[in-house]
């Protein structure tokens, strides 16, 4: 096991999954606060390196793409003070620094790990229920539903219509931007068979950011809802594998004539699919699990096991 404490925080790296924890100093940033501590699994790791200061170094951490969601919502857009997967070091403590990176890097060389992008998240993005307040309105998430209201700061055009709710299905995609000099940020909501080109403080399916203290804390938001979207490298809704949609024309009289003569089922059914697990009730579970493993009711053994079996659902 490595482990370093700083006053900016705490990462323990265990051989299986390295444990983030922000820390308690005035100066660490309150997105991370929120956020709390986050686990992340060695299968959702890239790579990590230490960079030495003259008073100073910094750790971080490189996630694989499509690992979570959180980066994947905010584009790489986190600057330094908010980004999670940074830890700011003391000189005094580069030695223990450049230890963690190696069992780190071992791990990753004894597992096989591949640094290509993944196809599902491995993160469970933040814990919901989810409210903020900040620029113009609050976002609330629930893990079903969006719920924005406004405040008297909001454009009347906008504010009119009164709060807005809109649930997960409703959404195709969500969209975070800091405010950057005199260029105000928003977080956007884009939904199916709705899209707009209308500037955020007039977008009924925004709030407009303005660089505020708690602006960054929409990044959560944003992030618990991408969570439960379907992951951006999932096939396209209907869309049929290459092999598939280049033998339609010559297998679909053999495709209904295996259908009609299915065991049990009437002439022409087709049947149904089998269910999936739910992707939410995986994510919860992992959350769990976590949780027994920290708590010390799971052995590291069992945990390990447990998770591998969660992840191969996902």
């Amino acid at each position: 096991m490595a482990e370093i404490i700083q006053r900016d925080g705490t990462w323990v790296f265990d051989g299986d999954a390295l444990r983030l924890t922000p820390g308690r100093d005035k100066n660490v940033s309150l997105l991370r606060r929120t956020l709390g501590e986050l686990t992340v699994p060695l299968g959702a790791l890239a790579g990590v390196s230490f960079e030495q200061g003259k008073k100073t170094g910094r750790l971080r951490l490189r996630l694989r793409d499509g690992a979570d969601p959180l980066l994947h919502a905010t584009g790489g857009r986190l600057t330094e003070p908010h980004d999670p997967y940074q830890l700011t070091v003391e000189s005094d403590r580069y030695g223990v620094a450049e230890y963690l990176v190696d069992e780190v890097r071992r791990a990753l060389l004894l597992d096989g790990v591949p640094a290509g992008p993944v196809h599902a998240y491995l993160l469970p993005g933040p814990s919901v229920p989810l409210s903020v307040s900040a620029g113009d309105g609050t976002a609330g998430f629930d893990g079903e539903r969006v719920r924005l209201e406004w405040n008297w700061k909001t454009e009347e055009s906008k504010s009119s219509g009164g709060a807005r709710s809109i649930g997960v299905a409703e959404i195709e995609g969500v969209e975070w931007q800091p405010a950057v000099g005199l260029e105000n940020g928003c977080l956007r909501f884009r939904l199916r068979h709705a899209p707009t080109k209308a500037p955020a403080k007039y977008d009924p399916n925004a709030v407009e950011l303005w660089g505020f203290k708690k602006d960054p804390l929409m990044a959560l938001v944003a992030a618990a809802v991408q969570a439960r979207l379907p992951h951006p490298a999932a096939a396209p809704e209907n869309a049929l594998p290459p092999s598939t949609s280049s033998m339609s024309s010559t297998s679909s009289a053999s495709s209904v004539s295996s259908v009609s003569s299915a065991p049990g089922l009437p002439p022409g059914a087709v049947p149904s699919p089998a269910p999936g697990p739910d992707h939410d009730a995986l994510l919860r579970r992992l959350r769990e699990l976590g949780e027994l493993h920290r708590d010390g009711v799971l052995t590291d053994d069992e945990f390990a096991l447990a998770k591998q079996a969660v992840l191969h659902r996902m």
